[in-house]
């Protein structure tokens, strides 16, 4: 019996796919990818920002192949990224075989689009060859003109129908490396698609509410849709869509993750919205230290209040705390426990270098503990 089962998601059962070297589905880990905005064809410019993200935690990387010249640049980049890439393609399906040939993990299309079933037969044979998976891209934005004449109008039904007639290409060519996304920029509508969809197929899901705007708008919208769909249980994969950098989306996905105790990487930061109680400026400092934190992956929490009012309390549930006391000095917890006082001039420096030293404590258990269990 769970010890809080309501904190228990029940996850739908799914089929597991490749995507390179990482697993999409099954009891897979529910993974974040992200899409480079710099020109495919500029792959200097793209390896960089795949760096980037690849810093901030993301498992898989988009790339949009519209020409010749990127698929041209696209082996270099597959070479030099430490992830998988997703090669997105639109209409020409030659693009598809090149991006294949280039090394993508991953195809991003939709059957449909590519043309006659001779096409998508070119391309499965190119992924098949190449060992590369297909995620279907369904969009409300972009749905069939067939569909909407017979729904009159977008719709979850409309978004199914769809992803379904697009499966069906492909498993009449014998191919099941795929997983499907039907997304749309109404929270309502895409939400609804994907619950639908879940129970229509047992092949992966990847999540996203597309479109969903800028960094604070398109978090809230992608948090609302995104996580209410992991909360069902559904859901393998993810990508916040967001008028952002790239590495943005992989911190706000992974925030989704970590408010769900779905996936943890990194710091874990709870902290109070301050007021006239607050002890030091906790928003700044909640600032600093969230931007000085970034290059921990190890998970774990951090918690800082800036009064006695509930500081004691978080600090209990957390690994390292700190509380807000009077004249500039203020209480750090550790593990829970009260343990010593930090100066204002000194505090984030000396909670900085107490993280650090916590992760790398976490870090040598937990390498200790696999030492053991090789033997």
């Amino acid at each position: 019996m769970s010890i809080r089962p309501w904190r228990d998601i029940a996850r739908r059962q799914s089929r597991q796919i490749m995507v390179g070297n990482v697993p999409v589905g099954g009891d897979a880990p529910v993974t974040v990818q992200t899409m480079t905005n710099t020109p495919t064809s500029d792959p200097v410019a793209t390896i960089n920002q795949i760096r980037r993200c690849e810093e901030a935690g993301a498992d898989i990387i988009r790339v949009s192949c519209p020409d010749t010249d990127s698929t041209a640049a696209l082996a270099k980049i597959t070479k030099a990224a430490r992830v998988p890439i997703v090669a997105d393609i639109h209409f020409h399906y030659k693009r598809a075989l090149e991006a294949a040939d280039a090394g993508a993990a991953c195809l991003r299309i939709n059957p449909g689009n590519i043309g006659s079933s001779e096409r998508v037969a070119e391309v499965v044979r190119a992924a098949k060859a190449n060992g590369c998976a297909i995620r279907i891209g369904v969009n409300a934005g972009s749905l069939e003109k067939d569909l909407l004449e017979k729904y009159g109008e977008p719709c979850p039904e409309a978004l199914v129908e769809s992803a379904l007639d697009h499966i069906k290409l492909l498993q009449d060519h014998d191919f099941h490396e795929y997983k499907v996304a039907v997304k749309a920029s109404d929270v309502f509508l895409a939400v609804a698609a994907y619950q639908g969809l879940a129970e229509a197929t047992d092949c992966p899901l990847h999540l996203g509410i597309t479109e969903a705007g800028g960094l604070i708008g398109g978090t809230v919208k992608s948090s609302i849709g995104i996580g209410s769909l992991l909360w069902f249980g559904i859901g393998d994969t993810i990508r916040v869509s967001l008028s952002a950098e790239p590495e943005e989306e992989v911190r706000v996905g992974f925030e989704i993750l970590k408010a769900l105790g779905i996936r943890n990487r990194g710091v874990r930061v709870v902290s109070c919205p301050s007021c006239a109680r607050q002890g030091f400026d906790v928003i700044r400092t909640v600032q600093v230290l969230e931007e000085r934190l970034q290059h921990i992956r190890t998970p774990m929490s951090l918690s800082v209040l800036g009064c006695v009012v509930n500081g004691p309390g978080e600090a209990r549930e957390t690994d390292i705390g700190v509380t807000g006391g009077g004249n500039g000095k203020h209480m750090v917890y550790l593990s829970g426990l009260t343990d010593h006082t930090v100066e204002d001039a000194d505090m984030v420096d000396h909670i900085v270098k107490l993280v650090e030293a916590k992760a790398a404590e976490l870090d040598a258990a937990e390498a200790a503990k696999a030492a053991i269990a090789a033997e």
